[in-house]
């Protein structure tokens, strides 16, 4: 069904920095050449809501819709659209995979050349948008905007996942599980017998831990200053649980004695560049690996050269690794095989218009994963 007309529905809108979202009545446009109208079903809280909300703060990234964690079913299609129809279920990606640009042909990457973060990931948007309310134009937060009933993303921003899927559990690889679990098995590439530690046990987090378990870690240590969360790092394979507030030294020093030196791999997915520093620091020389994982670009970080001469690796992740189109209906089939583990991330459910009231759980920490049911 090629669409023409344009859809009124409600969604929770962010007028302003550090303000609650307010729902509205928007007007989303039909698609334009390449992209896809999709009714949203489900959509995951994910941190990096947060902070575009509360740390960013950019004015120009504002008004927009938020969310970046979501699943639907195609409600029409633009010309040129031969690869989607109607009624097809879907995640949307805020990281693209046009399959032309030399990121995409690299087989090192999952960068793309056409993702909105190339120009503009300052603001956290294109600032072409299908989305209006009240006369002006409102972004699309991350090229998706989840928190709305209906969204318009170009074709190679969408993944097409099995008809079978659990929308409202799936949803969840279009950001977190996917960039934890990838940070692990991908770009730190975690060897069988190794020594891991992964520092902040949110959702990203402990998909990083349940990475290292499947990629056949000996021993994953699970750091936070938050104990209530061990419990659940024990779910998803984590052996040992450090808190740093608990010990009157760094919390490295504490893993290189309980390690002989240091782990083999650490994961930061906290987005706190001191907590980066302490990641590398608690790597063991020679061959120690370090990821940041976390997203935050408002501090610069530091370590001394020594630590890098040393022989260990320092990298970053950006979703996991993972090529976003290729990947995330596999990791569905995943899900639904048994291989990776999703119900157990999710804490909370609530309605669209509960949103602020997940926001706070999560600023809070009192969550791991809020699903919001956006529709029927």
């Amino acid at each position: 069904m090629l669409s023409g007309n344009v859809i009124k529905c409600r969604a929770a809108v962010a007028w302003e920095p550090t303000a609650p979202l307010m729902m509205e009545e928007i007007e989303v446009a039909p698609p334009q050449e390449g992209e896809i109208r999709i009714k949203v079903v489900a959509t995951g809280v994910c941190h990096t809501d947060l902070y575009h909300l509360f740390e960013g703060k950019d004015k120009r990234g504002f008004p927009t819709v938020l969310g970046h964690e979501g699943a639907g079913v195609v409600e029409s299609v633009g010309p040129g659209v031969t690869d989607f129809k109607p009624g097809d279920k879907v995640i949307p990606l805020f990281l693209s995979q046009c399959g032309e640009c030399k990121f995409c042909k690299c087989p090192k990457t999952n960068l793309c050349d056409r993702n909105w973060s190339s120009k503009y990931h300052d603001i956290m948007s294109d600032p072409t948008t299908r989305f209006t309310c009240r006369d002006q134009p409102i972004l699309q937060f991350m090229g998706t905007s989840t928190f709305s009933e209906y969204t318009v993303i170009n074709q190679i921003a969408v993944a097409k996942i099995d008809d079978d899927a659990p929308l409202e559990r799936v949803c969840l690889l279009g950001c977190g599980i996917s960039t934890g679990y990838g940070a692990a098995v991908n770009t730190a590439g975690v060897t069988p017998g190794s020594v891991c530690a992964v520092f902040g046990l949110g959702a990203v987090g402990l998909a990083a831990v349940m990475g290292c378990k499947n990629a056949g870690a000996s021993r994953i240590f699970a750091v936070d200053i938050n104990e209530q969360k061990f419990e659940k790092a024990k779910v998803f394979g984590a052996t040992d649980f450090l808190n740093p507030k608990a010990y009157n030294k760094p919390i490295s020093e504490v893993l290189a004695e309980m390690t002989n030196g240091g782990v083999d791999f650490s994961l930061e997915c906290v987005g706190n560049t001191e907590v980066m520093r302490t990641a590398l620091e608690s790597c063991v020389k020679g061959w120690g690996v370090s990821v940041l994982v976390g997203w935050t670009d408002v501090k610069d970080f530091s370590a001394r050269p020594i630590q890098l001469i040393s022989g260990k690796t320092w990298k970053g992740s950006l979703f996991g690794g993972f090529k976003s189109k290729d990947s995330v209906p596999n990791l569905v089939c995943d899900y639904m095989n048994g291989k990776i583990k999703l119900d157990e991330f999710i804490t909370h459910k609530m309605s669209l218009e509960q949103v602020n009231d997940a926001i706070n759980l999560m600023k809070t920490g009192q969550c791991i994963r809020c699903i919001l049911n956006i529709s029927k």
